[in-house]
């Protein structure tokens, strides 16, 4: 049977890996950094295995069913928009649109940071694009 959560503190420390990444490549330049969330998170999206996730899972100190459950089609939705704003950093710096790099780098900043505090900004945009097909479907 495939389980469709994922424990919170697992989805908390996938924000903090972006948002920490993110943080050091701009302020030391080595814009590379962020090629680790994005590699971790493509192959989340595409292989259904997340590396990072799996090395924080071994950290949890209680069963993982214990802990509150995020969705996980909500997760891989926030991840494709990090995955995007990644590369279109990463494609930023290294191909001389430096605007770019901070712009799309920033706003993955953000979000992580915003989630961090409490509202998803992917959960929002999910829920709106949700809002509208239904609204149109009827």
């Amino acid at each position: 049977m495939k389980n469709n959560t994922i424990p919170k503190p697992l989805v908390t420390f996938n924000q903090w890996f972006i948002l920490t990444s993110v943080i050091l490549s701009l302020v030391s330049g080595l814009y590379f950094l962020m090629v680790f969330p994005l590699v971790s998170g493509l192959m989340g999206l595409l292989l259904k295995w997340n590396p990072a996730l799996s090395v924080a899972r071994k950290f949890l100190s209680k069963p993982a069913g214990s802990y509150v459950q995020e969705d996980v089609a909500q997760l891989q939705f926030n991840q494709s928009i990090a995955v995007a704003c990644l590369a279109l950093a990463l494609f930023g710096f290294y191909s001389g649109f430096v605007v770019i790099g901070f712009a799309f780098a920033i706003m993955v900043g953000v979000a992580s940071g915003v989630a961090l505090m409490g509202f998803c900004v992917g959960c929002f945009i999910r829920f709106q694009w949700q809002q509208y097909r239904y609204r149109r479907a009827s």
